[in-house]
């Protein structure tokens, strides 16, 4: 057995637990303010905790070491992480927690299918199944009354 640190799962578990979390909290923090401004608050907080956390624990590097397909590819990755968090939140501000997390989940899909596409990955059929599984939730939750 893994020890817990690093171990992907407990990882990617704490992931979860954290984006229900922000979920709730952000729902309660959209009250009465714009949802785009409650992202940029958002990515500040975001901004200053993990600079600090980086330099806490030395693990800072010279930006100037990276690669150009580490700048392109991070920049793409933030600049789709903006859109998602801009989308999120205007979902939020709008639609039930319960209700805009678990679509918003629907990306665990599109991982999965863009990860064949582009990184060559196999799933297994049993993991197949449970993204199917996924997919199948979003879509009921989709269905109106």
């Amino acid at each position: 057995m893994m020890p817990a640190a690093s171990s992907w799962f407990a990882w990617a578990a704490l992931s979860a637990v954290f984006a229900a979390l922000t979920a709730i909290f952000a729902k309660v923090g959209l009250s009465g303010i714009d949802s785009d401004m409650a992202t940029l608050v958002r990515v500040v907080i975001i901004f200053v905790v993990l600079a600090a956390f980086v330099v806490a624990t030395g693990k800072w590097m010279d930006p100037s070491t990276f690669s150009a397909r580490n700048w392109i590819f991070l920049t793409l990755s933030g600049l789709a992480t903006g859109a998602s968090w801009v989308c999120y939140f205007r979902a939020l501000k709008i639609g039930d927690a319960s209700k805009v997390a678990p679509v918003d989940k629907f990306s665990l899909v599109l991982v999965a299918l863009f990860a064949v596409l582009f990184l060559g990955e196999r799933p297994a059929p049993r993991e197949w199944l449970g993204i199917g599984l996924v997919a199948a939730g979003v879509i009921v939750l989709s269905l109106r009354r």
